[in-house]
Parts: C-alpha cells; structure tokens; sequence
C-alpha cells in the first residue's frame, strides 16, 4: 500500500502535468528554454538511458565503467557519459525524459516525456532474443499507449485542479482534455534509432537466427523498412506529429564487426555496411514518401551513416586518433568480448570513436547529436532538428 506521503506527491505530480499541459497549448510555454514539451524516444542502446535495468536481461550497463564520465555514473546509458538524447534534449532545452520500466517513472516525471529504448532490441520482435527480454520496437509502442492512458487519466482525474479555466459543462471539459493531449503530442518530438540490431543481434549471427537464410541482404533491408513504416504509422496515429528517425551508422567499422568473420584485418567490414546501405537508402525514401503523405505532419532522416562516416574518414578533424577499436573491451580491436565490469578503460577517452564492442563514446555521439539539431540536409533531411523543433 502506498504511503500517505507517496500519495500526494503523486497528486501533486499530476496536478502539474495537467497544468502544463494547459499552459503549453494555450501558447505560453517558456520557448526561450523550451521549443518543444516533451521528447519521447524509441529504440536501441544509442539512447536507451536505464530501461533494461529493470528488465531480465543479460544486457545491462549499469555498472563501472559505463558513466565513468557522467556525473550520475553508470544509469544504463551505453557509453562513457552522455547518450544522443541527453545531448538532443541539451540543445533543445528539454530535460531527457526518464526510463519506462523505472517505476519511478510517473506523475510530475512524465512531463517531459518518457524514454522507452530498449538496448540489443530491433524493429523485429526475435532481434536480439538471445539476451533475455528486452522491448522490441513493437513493445515499446504499446508501452507508450500506457503512457497517453497515464495523461489522459491525470487530466481526468484532476478536472477540479484548473475547473476555473474551462468552467462548462463536463461533456465541453472532456473535450477539451482530449484537445489539450492531443496539441502537446503534436508538439513534442519522436526520437527513433532502430535497426542496428536487426543486423548485428540477427541476421549477422547465422548460428543463432534463420534471416540470412530466409532474405539476401536487400530483401532483409526492404523487410525491415516495411516493417519500420507500420511501426512509424502507429506513433503517427497515436497523435504524434515531429519525428527524427536516425538512420543506421557504419556498422561494419565497429570493433565487433572489424573483429569478426567478415572483416579483412586492418579493415571494416565493408560487406556488412553495403548490407545496412539497403535500409539506409530505404528509410530516406521513407521519409519522402512520409512528409508526402501526412503534409501536416513531418519525418526527419537522420544521416548516422554519413556523420560517423565522416568522423572515421577524418578523425583529426574531430580531434580523434582510435577509430578502430574500442576503448573498453578485450580481444582483437577489444571487440571480440564488450566491456566487463569494474574493467580499467582507456585512458584518454574523448580520443576513441567507439567506447566498447557496439556503442560510440560520447565524444563521437555529440558529433552526431550536434549535425543532427544543427546540420545541413545531408545530416538531417529534410529539415535538422532545430527546424523541426521550431515548426
């Protein structure tokens, strides 16, 4: 039973999302600080923050040295501090949003959204599997039908909080908290990076999954793109209009990859990022095809590939000098078995492109993050996200 106390922090939590809420679709939200109310993030490890600490799952990085460098430390973020939507939401003024899974995660907590990435989960349910349970993109869509039934039961429950701004009948005030949802799910943004794991958690590993069996390498690309599309559309009808989808990164030239059967020593993998050019180039039609069918509505492409490309290309220009193995890790390029706990990491880490076997230090995802809300067309396209915010 809950505790007094816990009861009414809880109401007080969710007197204030209604109250902010209302501000926000009555026009007088803190632009200066705030271009956008929420972010809600879908996805694998580049931005999962903590979900699969609650999860029985194998693949956790809630330990040193995960967070060596974050003030909070080892939170589940898959890097040395930061993640992508820590630095996104930096830039846009917005509070990264907390984990699902955490039971903490309600009242006044959801204001600024919620974060439902799961790491080692794809845009097929199976990817993945072999670490126990984690939210496939699937999932996490339904996870976030319980968040929109978590709003609407607040603003529900707390008609008496603001009865004096709509002051009618009960039938008008219903409406409008149907309104008021709705106009702050348009204004906030999606944030979806999916799909590098349908790849290195599935059709990569034969031994484990039949897709390679089953899909040549552009057949499993317009596979996954199809799939991508009807998860996409389902946020879409849920009531959220601003998405960034990031596109796929170089996954042949992380150290897992340069370690593996497929790589020439020396080299990245390039069989394995002429496999993710398919979904890459598909997803960026996506897009078009998107924004053409929903004019009231807008989809980003985010060019990972093209970013963490250039960083690789031209390390110096980053103030980078490893590119081709990760900072913590053991085995060929310290890709071969990931970061273990309490293992002595590289010294000089803003210098690493990767961090461990999989996932980028956060020197090399602020590079991305930064072109993602800043760049040009050929790192966001449409439109960056700093557009997308303001729209």
């Amino acid at each position: 039973m809950r505790s007094e106390v816990g009861r009414r922090w809880e109401e007080v939590g969710s007197a204030v999302v209604v109250v902010v809420l209302l501000l926000w679709t009555n026009g007088v939200g803190e632009v200066k600080s705030h271009w956008v109310p929420a972010l809600f993030v879908f996805g694998d490890s580049l931005v999962d923050v903590g979900n699969n600490n609650f999860l029985n799952c194998i693949a956790r990085a809630n330990y040193f040295p995960y967070g060596i460098d974050f003030d909070r430390g080892a939170t589940g973020r898959w890097s040395n501090g930061k993640s992508f939507i820590d630095f996104i939401g930096e830039m846009l003024g917005v509070p990264s949003p907390p984990p699902f899974a955490d039971p903490a995660t309600v009242g006044a907590r959801i204001l600024n959204g919620v974060n439902y990435a799961s790491a080692t989960s794809g845009i097929l349910d199976e990817s993945g599997r072999h670490y126990g349970y984690r939210y496939s993109l699937n999932q996490q869509i339904l996870n976030f039908e319980r968040t929109l039934s978590q709003y609407r039961m607040t603003m529900m429950n707390n008609t008496n909080e603001y009865r004096t701004m709509m002051n009618n009948t009960n039938e008008y005030r219903t409406m409008m908290n149907a309104t008021t949802l709705n106009q702050f799910l348009a204004k906030s943004i999606a944030i979806v990076a999916s799909g590098s794991n349908d790849y290195i958690n599935n059709y990569l590993l034969p031994p484990l999954y039949r897709t390679s069996y089953t899909y040549n390498a552009q057949e499993f690309g317009n596979l996954l793109v199809n799939s991508y599309v009807r998860q996409i559309l389902a946020l879409h009808s849920l009531g959220l209009r601003k998405f960034f989808l990031s596109g796929i990164g170089p996954l042949g030239c992380i150290p897992s990859q340069r370690a593996g059967r497929l790589a020439v020593p020396g080299r990245c993998a390039d069989v394995v990022n002429q496999m993710v050019g398919f979904f890459n180039e598909g997803l960026r039609s996506m897009v078009d095809q998107l924004n053409k069918d929903h004019p009231h509505s807008m989809f980003v492409y985010g060019n990972a590939y093209g970013v963490f490309g250039d960083i690789l290309n031209n390390p110096s220009a980053y103030s980078f000098t490893v590119i081709d193995r990760a900072c913590c890790g053991l085995g060929t390029y310290r890709g071969q078995i990931s970061c273990l706990p309490f293992q002595v990491p590289c010294v000089l880490r803003n210098q690493y492109v990767y961090w461990d076997a999989f996932n980028p230090t956060q020197s090399a995802i602020y590079v991305y993050s930064w072109r993602a809300v800043h760049g040009p067309q050929n790192d966001a396209y449409p439109i960056n996200v700093q557009q997308l915010a303001q729209m």
